[in-house]
């Protein structure tokens, strides 16, 4: 037995029982924030809470739990398709986490949208498998009390990897009822979900939940043998004037893995649709966490410690690199990260104006003990390619403020600087060294209410994603032994944005964003790698709308459209300007009835456009359009779900690559193709849920 599988089993003995009740929620009810008394902020029913008297863009909101548990998903990683313009897909295995696109970037795996769960952020620097690695297997979507989301650069609070965005996870702080709920479904799908509030006292609880998934997957030549738990404990102690909470968050999973594959070994013959070629492939993934927060108003303070484990098998090429034991490779990555936050929040009275501040001080250190890439057979080393071991701390200061000019004109004005310091400690001591960086930005906004219906919006501002430790130290190649040039550690980005917001409550919300963005050096996925690479100075511009309507008490629609024009600034020898993967058009259409009180229904549509596949768009993918469609039943303390997914049938493509690669019979320089991923398909699931 491997030491790895020791540690897996070791560690598994530690998975608790976890979390949260759902409460059935029909298209009437109305969003909970915990401060619906605020004059300040705008109820709505259903869908996307507008906070009117805090968000300071038209492309910021949130999302309830209400309507996380409305719409139905295939995957965890897809509850951040909430966030409008969001899409979430994979290329491998369901362990793995999930591709996203936003804005007009292809963020492999989070490179420039930052994620935080209970104020610990998900986003990995100086990952294993990719810069800004953000998994979120490790939440399961009935635990989450909401998610805030916000669109670009304009928020001082928010640091790394967030030039397109943020979304934050809040969990819940209390569970009404106990829950038990089994569901099941095609493909030995398995899943099921335990919730227990233990209260002492009015004011104190203990949250208990626990999460268990299998599932084999559809793929016609490997089972996905997906074995993942969740737990959850969760302290909370709150009164009128202040709220502290201690949460842990307890994650393991292994899987096998269905890669992307190459369309001519489905011409071919060599497999089907849902096939593979290397058949090894597939990995192991943990988290632990502890984190604590206390607000009581002036003073909010967030503390965190988090365990992190990945071990990942991928052939992405076959036999183009090595024609006797084939190209497949394993990414290791092991780290403590140690972090928190510090904020104080205070009014000062200017005449007749007040200035609402924030000052607040964020820390991380993050203690790679190893990452590392080595060559594999059957999941066997060959040899090494590089394995290092890095230490890299990040500080980070704040100031906010808001000052209302007149009972229609608000502005706000953020200012911040980071500072980042690594140090690398390489198996080749040339790549072994140190490096800091530092950058001051600066975001401000104006919001103008035209009438008690429509709001305006103005922001420009400035962020930046941090690059690979690695890359700022390293002097040689470590695959073509190459001299190596350096990246900054720090890279800028640079946005502004126009909105509207029109509402009617409890009846409509409409937004529009117009919106500019630009990147100094932009992150690229390197399929035939799988990993990221620093690449060149990029501009992206587009125009997102959303709409939420609701008709009456039991039907409601929705829909999401975002347009961008993504373009790389500068040349390059033998490059156009097409940034790969760029999606120019994404939408979002949903449905919801509910024809009695005890009925409710959901139906989803989402849609991409063609993308291109290399620099000079000669390679586009085909469009991706997927139906899903969901029916609740509510029967006393029992509640049913039916959930439909892939409703057509849809044989489009999750994703899609272009690049070289070599099946064993062809020729040594390999072929280029495209390299594409499966959606799964049509696929019935049955959750039954009882509340007590």
């Amino acid at each position: 037995m491997s030491t790895l599988d020791i540690m897996y089993r070791r560690k598994s003995l530690l998975v608790l029982p976890l979390l949260f009740i759902n409460i059935s929620l029909v298209a009437s009810d109305k969003i909970e924030h915990g401060e619906d008394d605020d004059e300040n902020k705008m109820v709505i029913v259903g869908r996307s809470d507008k906070r009117l008297g805090e968000d300071i863009s038209a492309s910021q909101g949130s999302i309830s739990r209400g309507e996380i548990e409305q719409r139905p998903v295939l995957r965890t990683g897809e509850i951040l398709e909430f966030v409008p313009g969001m899409v979430a897909t994979q290329h491998s295995g369901s362990g793995k986490a999930n591709q996203y696109f936003l804005r007009g970037f292809n963020l492999d795996h989070g490179t420039d949208f930052s994620t935080s769960v209970e104020s610990m952020p998900v986003n990995m620097r100086t990952h294993g498998h990719g810069q800004g690695y953000t998994d979120l297997n490790f939440i399961a979507p009935e635990f989450v009390q909401r998610i805030d989301y916000r669109k670009g650069p304009y928020y001082a609070e928010d640091g790394d990897f967030s030039a397109a965005g943020t979304a934050r996870f809040h969990l819940a702080n209390d569970f009404e009822r106990s829950m038990l709920q089994l569901e099941l479904g095609q493909d030995n799908y398995q899943r099921s979900v335990i919730a227990h509030e233990l209260a002492p006292s009015a004011n104190k609880r203990l949250l208990v939940g626990w999460e268990n998934h299998s599932y084999d997957g559809p793929w016609s030549t490997i089972q996905e043998d997906v074995k993942k738990n969740n737990a959850l404990l969760k302290f909370v102690s709150d009164t009128d004037s202040r709220l502290f909470t201690i949460t842990f968050l307890g994650y393991e999973n292994r899987w096998n893995a269905a890669d992307q594959i190459p369309q001519r070994a489905v011409s071919q013959q060599l497999i089907d649709n849902l096939g593979s070629l290397d058949t090894d492939v597939g990995g192991k993934s943990s988290r632990y966490s502890l984190s604590a927060h206390f607000d009581n108003g002036d003073w909010v303070a967030d503390a965190y410690f988090v365990d992190s484990e990945l071990l990942l098998f991928s052939n992405f090429t076959y036999f183009l690199d090595d024609p006797v034991n084939g190209d497949e490779f394993e990414q290791v990555d092991d780290r403590r990260i140690l972090g928190g936050e510090l904020k104080r929040l205070f009014t000062t009275d200017i005449g007749d104006n007040h200035i609402h501040q924030t000052v607040g001080l964020q820390y991380r250190f993050d203690d790679i003990k190893n990452v590392g890439l080595h060559k594999t057979q059957q999941r066997q080393r060959l040899s090494t390619v590089r394995e290092d071991s890095v230490e890299e701390s990040s500080i980070s200061l704040f100031w906010k403020g808001d000052i209302d000019f007149t009972d229609a004109l608000m502005a706000n004005l953020g200012i911040r600087y980071d500072h980042l310091d690594v140090k690398v400690n390489s198996d080749n001591p040339l790549n072994s060294g140190s490096a800091d960086d530092g950058l001051l930005s600066i975001k401000a906004g104006l919001k103008y209410q035209l009438n008690s219906q429509l709001y305006s919006y103005f922001n420009i501002g400035q962020s930046f994603h941090s690059n690979d430790a690695r890359g700022a130290t390293i002097t040689l190649d470590p695959v073509s032994g190459d001299a190596a040039d350096k990246v900054d550690l720090l890279v800028r980005g640079e946005g502004a944005e126009l909105g509207l917001y029109y509402a009617q409550q409890d009846q409509y919300n409409l937004s529009l964003s117009l919106w500019f963005l630009e990147l100094d050096s932009e992150l690229l996925f390197v399929g035939d790698a799988g990993n990221t690479e620093a690449g060149r100075a990029s501009r992206r511009q587009g125009l997102e709308f959303t709409g939420y309507y609701w008709f009456n008490k039991a039907f409601s629609a929705d829909v999401e459209l975002a347009w961008s024009h993504a373009r790389f600034r500068e040349t390059a020898d033998g490059e156009g300007n097409r940034i790969e993967g760029a999606l120019p058009f994404v939408a979002s259409v949903g449905i919801n009835w509910s024809p009695a009180d005890n009925w409710r229904t959901s139906l989803r549509l989402r849609h991409f456009g063609k993308r291109p596949l290399d620099s000079f768009a000669e390679q586009e993918s085909d469009d991706f359009t997927v139906t899903n469609f969901a029916i609740t039943h509510t029967l006393s303390s029992w509640q049913i779900d039916v959930k439909v997914l892939n409703l057509f049938d849809s044989d489009d493509h999750d994703i899609d690559y272009f690049y070289a690669s070599r099946l064993p019979s062809e020729d040594a320089a390999g072929i280029e193709d495209n390299h594409f991923h499966p959606i799964e398909p049509r696929t019935m699931r049955v959750q039954v849920r009882y509340l007590f």
